[in-house]
């Protein structure tokens, strides 16, 4: 709620419509096997559309757990608009289908992607059989809808896509390689394919995806139409996207006017004219024909052309100054109105439309001829359109946005040099006035650049000011600049306005735009702010964040803000004050990497079992608790040191952090590191305490017969593994099988943990009370040294040398205390496998839930494609196997090799390093090191005289 209501404030006005939904029967198995699973479905607005097709098909795609009645709104306001002013245009409705997923999860899962890509391509073909042949069709899609629509391409049935809210360059879930295959092959069709594509954003108030992960890739050079769009002036919420009226109006309008154009470049334009509030296709000059009998009024050198609420059409002439600089400025506000083709919403009938003019001149505010003045129309450099915060009212207002039909277009252009003939120059203005409440603005502007040298950590423990100095001419644009600024999505800065007092003059004539401060981080990115004395405003963007590719429009440092403000002395911005608002930084951090916290969790776990396996070389396993204390103590400040050296590293940005060694962002990496250790020991405890119930439940079973030491499996053993590899290839999901293995590895963890340790922190031969029985004493004839036990035991035992009784009761009891030993070791052994296997779940959960997903709403014989490799889970179904049946440990230090417990360190390596961007490597790593000790442990050599007779 913070971030809606301080650093992005949500203003989205309701859409109300009248829907019906027609189903498409005759799309079924005979288009697409997926049709018993999918369907599509037809929108027609009641009371408007009939229930023939008739006009441009339009194809809606849902995203992630979405519906097909999300096209509802937009198509509501194409057909109301429609109806209502392009009749008369010869450009055809829309015919808006939708296709229905069923509220599949597709972001976690590529195969149900891939699902969606061929139903929706079996769509189109079939939509297009209803049309006159070289139809082609508009795709819009939602959050991952985006993503299917991006698939489909190239494709010469496709005229233009249109995405909301959909994260092209970085997935939401980095679990799945198939999802980043997709990705791969949609961004060599957005930098190769010349199919006109937009990206409109929510920014900040998308809670879902990160807003930087919405910005298209730098565009190739055939896609003319490839860039991201943002219309609404503030914050725009994921779901929100597809109701919010001021987004649905303009998408529904950019959808009209593609049925009408007959190019790719005509496309692009438009909808960088419908959906771009900073056009990078800038119109043509627009010029009237002004009659000969026009006359102009001229105005006096160094006056501002100011109209209040003007009444009648007239051409002002604003002379142009011999002394102006060469770079200078024509600036033009229109309140209201329009300067085409740039418009409000429901803009009033107030036009004005700027020319260049030569011509002889006559006396100043006089009238004069057309005769006497020629004039071209001039060609603008800035034609956009502003919100015009409302004196007195919030900005946005809450809930309801800012209106567009308030809105105020801005037009610029450098002043044109004077011909060396023309005896004198003006900017012509001509105005077609409405007599409404509204005004218009004009004059040259020399603009101010205010350049700071404020850094990142000139601001990390307290505040630095930038003045602001005032001139007797006061300034409509002022340009500032913080070039050593770090500019970086996780950031968010605090600047607080600080501004003279007004006069009395103010409340007799308030100023005609209050302070409207623009920031631009990026060419697609813009946000707006109403300036007040001593009203904070929040700074944030989205061109460089972690994992996203540095685009050449997006550099690391800089930040650019623009103030406009008309009214002299009134509410005049003098002094900036700059922070880091801590808070809000920390909430963009914590939702940028809680994939690098499982990552590097299970990063500290395989570090943990790599000490705990090289101790248990030295005789003794230690417990997880000890472990975690002795990592804690003795590991963990040396790889804080080492985590934030890495960090300075100019790495790519599909590594460790992300960051490409950034030096203030690399502070994060200890702080993750201590954030991930911690999770790992809050994990542990819920562990103990999710066993401690457990462990009283297996103590009312009764006891299990087992063969501890014999590495032989049984056949109905085998009969199992084979059974469940064979439900795993063909019907079940592998993370099926993983989850039971969890299970089971946690009975076995609880029923083992009943039994009472041996007295001693870590049980071992040390620390086992044996005083009174050395361990060379007369014992079973063994008087040789350990090094000849095995010749000892194969020499035949003399009656004399026959133990006393007394020694074999102390027999006995060292084989109690071994045994209580080896399930001692087997016990931290298992722990510390349950702790790893633990930290793996989030890694492969999130199919699971797909899979069920899928089961509730396509039934039960719905086929599960892709999760059926049952190589990924084997080594786990057959450690928990061997664990469940033996007292002693199974892959510690003594029992595989003195080598492979090297195997947890690349483990940690590639949790640390890929695991960020690419997770589902961690999970493939780990299950590899564990299947490698298990073939060293079950090689040959070692099981050779163990197989079951």
């Amino acid at each position: 709620n913070d971030v809606r209501l301080t650093v992005s404030p949500q203003g989205c006005r309701m859409s109300w419509m009248s829907p019906s939904y027609l189903l498409q029967h005759k799309f079924n198995t005979s288009w697409t096997p997926l049709a018993h699973r999918y369907s599509l479905w037809l929108y027609r607005e009641v009371g408007w559309d009939p229930n023939q097709v008739m006009g441009v098909p339009v194809l809606f795609i849902p995203g992630n757990a979405g519906s097909s009645h999300q096209v509802r709104s937009i198509a509501s306001s194409a057909s109301r608009q429609y109806f209502s002013d392009f009749t008369g245009r010869g450009i055809q409705s829309l015919d808006f289908f939708a296709v229905e997923f069923n509220e599949d999860l597709s972001a976690f899962h590529g195969p149900t992607i891939e699902s969606q890509i061929e139903y929706s391509a079996a769509a189109i073909r079939y939509i297009l059989s209803h049309y006159p042949p070289n139809t082609r069709i508009i795709v819009m899609g939602h959050s991952m809808g985006g993503i299917v629509g991006t698939a489909l391409l190239p494709s010469d049935d496709i005229s233009a896509l249109i995405t909301m809210s959909t994260p092209h360059t970085l997935p939401p879930a980095r679990f799945d390689a198939r999802i980043d295959e997709i990705y791969r092959r949609n961004a060599e069709s957005l930098a190769n394919d010349p199919t006109p594509v937009v990206s409109i954003c929510g920014g900040a108030s998308d809670m879902m995806i990160p807003s930087e992960s919405c910005i298209l890739p730098d565009p190739g050079d055939g896609n003319l139409g490839s860039a991201i769009y943002r219309r609404a002036w503030t914050g725009v919420g994921h779901r929100e996207m597809v109701w919010c009226h001021q987004v649905r109006w303009r998408v529904a309008r950019a959808a009209l006017e593609l049925g009408g154009a007959n190019s790719q470049v005509d496309m692009a334009t438009i909808l960088d004219t419908w959906l771009s509030r900073d056009g990078r296709f800038l119109p043509s000059a627009t010029g009237i024909d002004i009659p000969e009998a026009t006359t102009y009024e001229a105005l006096p050198e160094g006056m501002n052309l100011v109209l209040r609420k003007p009444t009648e059409s007239r051409t002002y002439l604003l002379p142009i100054p011999r002394a102006l600089e060469t770079n200078a400025t024509f600036v033009l506000f229109v309140s209201r109105g329009s300067i085409p083709p740039i418009a409000p919403q429901h803009p009033t009938k107030l036009q004005a439309l700027p020319y260049f003019c030569v011509g002889r001149a006559t006396s100043p505010t006089t009238q004069q001829s057309s005769e006497s003045v020629s004039c071209v129309p001039l060609e603008p450099s800035t034609l956009k359109l502003l919100p015009s915060p409302q004196l007195g009212k919030p900005f946005p207002v809450p809930d309801e946005g800012s209106d567009e039909s308030e809105g105020v277009v801005l037009f610029e252009a450098t002043v044109p040099r004077t011909p060396s003939d023309a005896e004198d120059a003006w900017i012509g203005v001509h105005v077609n006035a409405a007599g409404e409440d509204n005004w218009v603005f004009g004059g040259f502007d020399e603009t101010r650049t205010f350049s700071s040298d404020i850094g990142v950590f000139d601001i990390v423990a307290g505040d630095a000011k930038l003045s602001l100095q005032l001139t007797e001419q006061s300034l409509v644009r002022r340009h500032i600049t913080f070039p050593r600024l770090l500019s970086n999505a996780l950031l968010v800065y605090t600047l607080t306005p600080k501004s003279v007092r007004p006069t009395a003059s103010c409340a007799r004539s308030p100023p005609l735009l209050p302070p409207l401060l623009v920031h631009k981080s990026h060419p697609a990115e813009s946000h707006y702010y109403r300036l007040k004395h001593e009203t904070s405003v929040a700074l944030h963007t989205h061109a460089s964040a972690p994992y996203i590719p540095l685009s050449r429009f997006s550099p690391s440092y800089s930040s650019e803000l623009w103030m406009y403000s008309i009214g002299t002395g009134c509410e005049d911005v003098n002094e900036f004050t700059l922070t880091i608002d801590w808070w809000t930084t920390i909430g963009r951090v914590t939702t940028r990497y809680p994939t690098t916290l499982i990552s590097w969790g299970v990063g500290v776990v395989a570090l943990l079992i790599f000490q705990a396996w090289s101790e248990s070389g030295k005789g003794a396993m230690p417990s997880v608790s000890q472990s975690l204390v002795a990592f804690i103590c003795r590991l963990l400040p040396k790889l804080l040191a080492a985590s934030f050296v890495v960090a300075l590293l100019p790495l790519s940005p599909d590594y460790y952090l992300g960051t490409r060694g950034e030096p203030f962002l690399g502070f994060l990496a200890p702080i993750l590191l201590v954030v991930a250790t911690g999770l790992v020991c809050v994990s542990w405890w819920l562990i103990l305490l999710l066993m401690w119930p457990l462990r009283f439940f297996t103590r009312l079973l009764p006891p299990k017969s087992r063969r501890y030491d014999d590495l032989a499996m049984p056949r109905s053993t085998v009969v199992s593994l084979v059974f469940i590899s064979f439900l795993v290839f063909l019907v079940v999901p592998w993370q099926i099988a993983f989850m039971g293995c969890w299970l089971i590895h946690l009975h076995t963890c609880a029923s083992s943990a009943h039994r009472k340790p041996y007295p001693g922190s870590v049980p071992s031969l040390r620390s086992t009370p044996v005083e009174s029985l050395p361990l060379r004493e007369r014992f079973d004839g063994r008087e040789q040294d350990t090094q000849n036990t095995q010749d000892t035991e194969s020499k035949e035992i003399e009656p004399s040398e026959e133990p006393e009784i007394q020694d074999v009761s102390r027999a006995q009891s060292l084989v109690t205390v071994t045994d209580t030993l080896d399930a001692t070791q087997a016990y931290h052994e298992n722990t510390h496998l349950l702790l790893l296997m633990t930290w793996l779940l989030p890694l492969s959960m999130p199919v699971l839930a797909v899979w069920v997903r899928t089961l509730m709403t396509a039934g039960y014989t719905a086929p599960f494609n892709g999760d059926h490799n049952v190589f990924k889970v084997a080594p786990f179904l057959v450690l928990v196997e061997f664990t469940s049946r033996r007292k002693s440990a199974l892959l510690s230090y003594g029992n595989t090799g003195s080598y492979l417990h090297w195997g947890y360190i690349i483990v940690a390596c590639v949790s640390f390093l890929l695991g960020s961007r690419e997770a589902y490597k961690v999970f493939d790593v780990a299950s590899l090191c564990i299947g490698c000790a298990l073939v060293v442990k079950f090689s040959p050599v070692r099981f050779g005289r163990r197989i079951a007779t």
